[in-house]
Parts: C-alpha cells; structure tokens; sequence
C-alpha cells in the first residue's frame, strides 16, 4: 500500500476518559445511616506479615513497618497489634534496692506480677515500726537498767586503775590533773611544791629564780618522765576498757533490737518466700543491727541547726535520709489483670527508652545519685509485649540506636545516665541489668528500610520482618461500607457534617484518581478525610446542612487554586510567547512533550518543547541535557534505548552514519525519567524523512527498544496540563494528546477537558507502537518492509532510510 493515502487513528471517546462512581450504588443515603468503623481494609498482605511478626517467638523476628506515609501509622499500628490479641509471657515486676556490699552496684529484685508495690508498702512499713519501736526499747527499764550495771562496771574498772596511778605519784609528790589544750581539756601529771600544782614547764623558770635546786628540778623532771611513760601504758588501758564498753552496748543494742528486726524481716520472708528476696532481706536484718544509732531518735527529734538572732536557720547541707538505704525503688509494676504491653513511643529519647539516673542536689549545687534515683524508661513498660516508634526519631536521637541494638542483641538491659549531657559526669552508678524480652515495632519509609539493610549489618540480624503496607487497595462492594463507616466515624470524632451519598460518591472518584488506576483505591485515608474537612467547611460557610458532590468539587477546585500559582504563572507565560510551545501548524523536528511537576504535593502538567536534528557524521545521538549536566540517569538510558531502536529498524544493511541531537527546549533545571523517549524517537524520525510534525499535539510515553509504547506516570496531569494550554491559546477542535495504550485505564480527567473531547474540541490517541504514533503526529503511514526487505516508497520509515542511506554513502566516498 502506497505512503500516499492518509492513515486513520481512533481517538477516545468521553466514557472511557474517567471512571464515575454512580452515587445510585451507595447503599446509604447519608453517612448518618451507616456504622462507624475503623481498621484498614486491602492489606492482607501487611497483616499477615504483621501477625507473624507479632507471634514468632524466636529471637531477631521485631518487625520493621514501610509504607502508608503520611497516616498516624503509630496509633494504627499499636491497635492493630492489640487486637490481634497477642500471646506472651507476662513480666514480673522489678525493684532496685541498695546493694549493701557496694552501693554503686544497685541490685535487681524480680517480683512476682502485681507484688512490687507491695513489697515496697510492707517494707517501708517495717522500718517505721523499727523507728517507732526501737527508741521505745531503749528507753524501757530493763535496758536502762542492763545498760547501767555494764556502764557501772567499767566506770568502777576504770576509776581503779586511774586512783591506783594517782596514789603512786601522790607518794613522789606529783598529782594527776588536767590542761586545756584550745578547747580541749586534756590529762595531764604536775609537780606538788609547797601543796601547788605547777606545769611541768614552769621549772626551769623557778631554778633560774632560784626557788629550786638543780638537782631537785632534775629529780622532778626524771620523775615526770616515768610517770608520764607509765600514764601513757594506763590511758591506753582506760581507751581498751571504752572500746569493751562501747563493743558490749553494741551487743546490749543489738540484743535488745533483735527480737523487733527478726520478727519485721522473717514476717517479710514468709510473705515472699523468693531466695533473691530472702538473700536481700537478710542483709538488711544485718546492716539495721550494724547501724542503730539512726533508729535511736524518735520520729521527729531529729537536731534541727540553731537559727542566729531568731531568723531563720542559715542553709546547710541536705544530708540523706538515713532510712533511705532500705527503700525499694520500683522501676516497673503491674496489675495481675494488665494485658500485653503495647506501647507507642512518640519521643525516642535516650532516657525516654532506656531510663536514666536523675540527680538529687544540695543547697549548695552539688549533686549525687543512688539506687533510688533510678527512673525505667518505654523499653522497660513494654517488657513482655511491644513498643513501637518511627526509626527515623531513633536513628536521629544521639545514642538511642546504638543502645537499641545492643539491648536486642543481649536481651538485658542497662540504666545509665545520659552523660552527653553531663560531659562532668561523676556517677559511678551500674545497676544490676535487666533481662528484657520485648519486640519492638519501627515504623519508616521504604528508602530507609533499604538502606538499613544494605549498609547496617545488625540490622537484619534483629529486624527480620518486613511489614509493608500497600498505598492502594481493590476496589469492590466492601469499599462502600468501609470507606462510608470511616467517613462516619470522622463525622463523629469531629463534629462535621454528614455526607449524602453523592458526596460519598465524588470523595470515592477522587481516591481513585489519587490510585493513579481504575479498579484501585487509595488505602491513604487521610488525603480523604482532609477533602473531606474542607467540603464540610464550604457546605457550612453556604449553610448547608448535609455535604452534597458540590461542595466536594468546590473543595478540590479550592485546593488546586491553593497551590497553582506556579501553574497560573507558566500558562501565562506560554500564552505571552515567553515560553514557546505551539498548538497549529506543523514543523520538522519539533514535537509537544508532557512532563509533571510536582511541588509541595500538588502536581500538574507542564509542556515542553523538544526538537531534533540529523546531520552526517559518526557520533550518534548527542544528548543536550546530557552534555550540559541537567540529565538524569534514567532520561539517559530512554536516550541510548532510542539508538537501539534505531539501530534496529534503520541499520540491518548499512551502518547508522549519524550526528543527530536532541533537546528540551527553554528547560533549565535538568530533566528526569523515560516518559519522553517515544517523542524524542518522533522528533528524530521527522527529522530524518523531513516530515513536519503536527504542533496541535503532545506526546508522551517511554519506549523500548522493539518501538512498544510502555506506560508512564501521570497522565491525567500531562493532559489536563496541555489542554489548559489548549484553550488559553484558542481550541481548534484537532488538538489533543496522543499517550500510552496501556494509560487508558488510568485516566481520571476532569470534567471540563471530558466535556471538550464530548464536544470533538479534543482528542486523546492511545498509542501501542511508535508507528501508529508517527502517523497520527505526520499524517503519513510509517510503512512496512516488503519481502525484499525494503519499506513501502512514500512512507515515513522509507525516507528516513533513504536519508540514512545517502548519509553512509556520503560518509564512506567522504573518508
């Protein structure tokens, strides 16, 4: 068949330009009519991946979240997790108390669920029984009398000693007195002269004076010495005596206390019969014993600083309680009844997770810690169940990931303080660990999860479920019932106005547009229920009562007038001539491309002009935004995709002699992606057979190397972007839109470009090959090649061989 005669393309009819949700197949008439649900519906593959997650018991199964962007996917996570109603092993409760061997090592008690703060209540309840009690004993008549004999017995030994050494100095006339040192009274041996006692040091004085005789001075001094070296051997039997003393009060006490202390400790180990608890309890029998001075005070008769001139006391230090080394400080308890933990971690803070050490400071800024200022954190609550959180906050948090993986990996525990923010820390605090079993949940995106697993080696060690929710869902009946009850519950939740089943209708149409396909929802219910606030906002601004498909429409044309400006101003531009794209007429070499661009989440279509030239030579395809650095990776391989094609169409019986370019026009910010690789292949064949194409039409779709029209993104916004150029420029009832085949069932265009293609104002071409697409773009057939292997004459693929032929020729009589 001859290139001459036109060639016919179908273009689509308005039915099949959008997908309507006929508002007769709402089973409501209002969201009034329908239950409120909640849930998500359309991701079977996520929760089985989450319920096996969730129930695998082995170590390394926590599980790592992606998709749903944008949705508190915390809160649904947390509830889908409860309702799974998960089994596990119930953690007991957890105690630091005072370790009395070394109180920087606080120890770990493990309590049966639902004890801890009993056993706290009971034991603090003890030691005031202790404080009451013992003071009472004390003072009571059979210990003062106990405690009189034995003080009467050593004051008797020690004044025998001391009248036996005065009587024998008494006789060399010296008597035993005492000399105040400073404060201090001290006991000291003096010569008698003449019935006076006089200081050693005074001797000298009185030879020199004459009142004494060397010789007489020189006995008294060698006197003193023996006396004072005998004095000393008594003293220290005297010292020796207060000891015995003081050691057989301390027994005395002890046995006095004894009998309240056993009956408080062995009370507590026949209520809690644990070995841990009855090896701690025994120590603290042990130290009250040691320490009774504390317990000697009655409650309140604590010494209190004197005040200076009836003022107020001056500030002192804040000393410990002395009491406080028998607290219990309970880190983590339970009701017996509590269900699995399931714990939603909004700040993953080092010390909201792993629990700190908080500082206790005195009047004057100094600072310690102890076993009671240990604080647990989220890790600790979720014990035996679930936390769940966003990975990023992790990842970012100074320490947490780090302290993560070294807890999942151990299975303990260890509360420390957060030292980068005490770079002078002195505590030297290290509590006992604990031993956690908790599955932690994160929650991020799918780049994230990706490279956690290619560049952190511990990451899918203990990450080993993916759960990855779909952002779309099958559209079916179910759809109606789920999506209203979730638009009811909304109603609800925030007081809104409900929706008639139009309404219902039009937010349903909208999230299959948001799918980007016909037969798919969007699963991004968010999206839906802000368009949802808006219509209700709009419908009450009108004074309405009910939403109605009017004010959904004037909700999503609000939003577009919102963020369009940028849109607004390169209409303007093109209908100014500023920046040139052409809707009439035909030239060689240059065709209408469609991109998108998208900026803060509205998207819209952007034409462009892209032009080609051919010329003689070797080089191949020169990519322009390539050589100027504006190309990106995947626009360069549609560009060496395009030479194969080439190659293979033109090239099987010579060699492809070409220096051919090809560029976006007036495009300054790179370009990206395949979708123009078929428009480029068209401004390279109309170059090549000197065909000009059709200005009235864009193009867009990427291309393989067989000529096969592939689908791209975007498509309703490719369309609705040139038709707006379209009818600023003046509809002439040819323009239109040739696009991929495969893109018709993703077509959800609004209604007033439908209306043009209605009214024959605009076309829309579906596409398979790029044949089809050269013949509507040039009006001439592409041709076939006939048994001799050579293309119909008249055609577009003959005079572009022709052109390359004579372009080999050349160049080989050239070299």
């Amino acid at each position: 068949m001859s290139g001459n005669s036109k060639p016919s393309h179908a273009t689509l009819p308005p039915e099949k330009l959008r997908w309507r949700c006929d508002p007769a197949r709402v089973p409501f008439a209002t969201t009034a009519e329908i239950e409120p649900v909640g849930g998500d519906i359309g991701q079977d593959r996520a929760l089985r991946a989450l319920r096996m997650g969730v129930e695998m018991t082995a170590s390394g199964y926590n599980l790592f979240v992606c998709g749903l962007s944008g949705t508190s996917r915390g809160g649904m996570i947390v509830r889908l997790v409860e309702e799974m109603h998960p089994a596990s092993e119930p953690a007991p409760d957890r105690c630091y108390v005072n370790n009395f061997k070394n109180s920087d090592r606080p120890r770990l008690l493990t309590l049966a669920r639902g004890q801890a703060n009993a056993f706290k209540k009971e034991v603090d309840s003890g030691i005031d029984f202790l404080r009451r009690r013992i003071p009472q004993v004390f003072e009571g008549e059979p210990f003062q009398r106990q405690k009189t004999r034995i003080v009467e017995r050593f004051t008797q030994r020690e004044k025998e000693l001391m009248d036996d050494f005065t009587r024998r100095i008494a006789r060399e006339q010296f008597a035993l007195g005492r000399m105040q040192v400073g404060a201090v009274a001290l006991p000291e041996i003096f010569p008698v002269l003449e019935g006076q006692m006089v200081p050693i040091e005074e001797i000298p004085k009185m030879v020199q004076e004459g009142k004494l005789e060397n010789i007489t001075a020189e006995d008294i001094e060698r006197k003193y010495d023996q006396f004072r070296q005998e004095f000393t051997v008594v003293y220290r039997r005297t010292l020796s005596l207060s000891r015995e003393l003081a050691s057989e009060m301390s027994y005395l006490e002890q046995e006095a206390a004894s009998v309240l202390v056993d009956g408080v400790i062995e009370e507590l180990k026949e209520k809690y019969p644990s070995p841990q608890i009855a090896e701690y309890l025994e120590e603290v029998r042990h130290h009250i014993l040691d320490n009774l001075d504390p317990f000697k005070e009655r409650e309140g008769e604590e010494e209190q600083p004197p005040a200076e001139g009836g003022g107020a006391p001056r500030p002192e230090r804040i000393e410990r309680d002395p009491f406080r080394v028998y607290g219990i400080n309970v880190i983590l308890a339970h009701n017996e009844h509590d269900r699995c933990p399931v714990i939603f971690e909004t700040i993953p803070t080092y010390a909201n997770l792993f629990g700190t050490v908080h500082r206790s400071y005195d009047a004057r800024g100094a600072w310690n810690s102890d076993f009671m200022d240990l604080r647990g954190g989220s890790l600790l609550r979720a014990d035996g169940g679930f936390l769940v959180m966003y990975a990023l906050d992790a990842l970012t948090e100074s320490g947490v990931w780090r302290t993560l993986k070294r807890t999942l990996n151990h299975g303990k525990l260890e509360i420390q303080p957060v030292d980068m923010f005490f770079p002078f820390s002195t505590s030297a605090l290290k509590p006992e660990p604990i031993d956690v079993h908790v599955k932690i949940i994160l929650i991020g995106d799918r780049e994230l999860y990706e490279s956690l697993y290619d560049y952190e080696d511990d990451f899918k060690k203990i990450f080993k479920v993916r759960v990855e929710f779909d952002e779309e869902m099958k559209w079916n009946d179910e759809v109606f019932r789920h999506y209203g009850g979730r638009l009811r519950k909304l109603v609800e939740d925030e007081k809104l106005l409900h929706l008639d089943r139009s309404a219902v209708a039009a937010i349903l149409e909208h999230g299959v547009r948001l799918a980007g396909r016909r037969g798919k929802i969007t699963a991004r219910f968010f999206e839906l229920a802000d368009l949802t606030r808006e219509s209700c906002y709009l419908a009450r601004h009108d004074g309405g009562k009910i939403i109605t498909a009017e004010h959904v429409r004037q909700a999503l044309d609000a939003k577009i007038d919102r963020h369009n400006l940028l849109e607004t101003k390169l209409r303007e531009m093109i209908e100014q001539n500023l920046v040139f794209i052409d809707t009439e007429g035909g030239r060689v070499g240059q065709v209408n491309g469609l991109s998108v661009l998208e900026i803060g989440g509205y998207a819209f279509g952007k034409p462009v002009r892209i032009t080609a030239s051919a010329a003689l030579g070797k080089t191949g395809i020169i990519n322009i935004e390539r050589e100027a650095n504006l190309s990106g990776r995947l626009h360069d391989k549609g560009v060496q995709i395009i030479a194969g094609y080439l190659r293979r169409t033109f090239a099987q019986d010579k060699p492809l002699s070409l220096a051919a370019s090809v560029c976006f026009e007036q495009s300054y910010s790179g370009v990206d992606g395949d979708s123009a690789s078929s428009t480029e292949i068209y401004a390279l064949l109309s170059a090549l057979a000197d065909l000009p194409i059709r200005q009235e039409l864009a193009v867009t779709g990427s291309v393989n190397q067989l000529g096969d029209v592939q689908p791209i993104g975007g498509v309703n916004q490719k369309i609705e972007g040139f038709f707006d150029v379209c009818r600023r420029k003046g509809l002439s009832g040819v323009q239109g839109v040739l696009i991929p085949a495969e893109n018709v069932e993703e077509l959800m265009l609004r209604d007033d470009v439908i209306a043009a293609v209605a009214q024959g104002q605009f076309h829309i071409y579906p596409v398979s090959h790029i044949e089809q697409g050269i013949e509507i773009l040039t009006g001439v057939r592409a041709g076939k090649r006939d048994s001799a292997g050579r293309f119909e004459p008249d055609t577009v693929f003959a005079r572009a061989d022709a052109r390359l032929k004579q372009m080999a020729d050349t160049l080989s009589k050239f070299e």
